[in-house]
């Protein structure tokens, strides 16, 4: 009976229709490509036939110091299962990666800090026991 139920799961798995995982992002190639790549940054570019594409650029800023960094600029486009094309810009440095698009959320304005919360801050910054040390805010 084991046998049968492995043989008859076999014969399932071999006669399954998988021709609706192919699709053009499954058969893309690339259709165009550079990369240019130095001891102070680099560069590339890339498009895919079925219109993914994405460019980006690093230089070194503070080589050889402590505080030496990479800073990156670059974009990238692709269409979504929705039909609708998106486009991210970004940089990406000491502070943090930035992306741009017309498609991302974007944050609420910043709101005042409420009087009661600024009148605890003060009360605790007065307060504060003698033996800690206290930062202004």
């Amino acid at each position: 009976m084991k046998s049968f139920v492995a043989i008859l799961a076999l014969v399932a798995v071999a006669a399954a229709d998988v021709s609706h995982l192919k699709t053009a992002d499954a058969t893309a190639e690339i259709v165009q490509q550079e990369a240019d790549v130095g001891p102070e940054g680099y560069k590339y570019a890339y498009q895919t036939s079925n219109g993914i594409g994405a460019q980006e650029s690093g230089v070194l800023k503070n080589a050889g110091r402590e505080d030496a960094a990479l800073e990156v600029q670059g974009s990238n486009q692709y269409t979504g299962p929705d039909g609708n094309s998106y486009q991210i810009s970004y940089v990406a440095n000491e502070n943090g990666y930035q992306p741009q698009g017309a498609h991302l959320p974007t944050p609420p304005a910043p709101q005042e800090i409420p009087d009661y919360i600024l009148r605890s801050l003060e009360y605790i910054r007065t307060h504060a026991p003698v033996d800690q040390v206290v930062k202004k805010f």
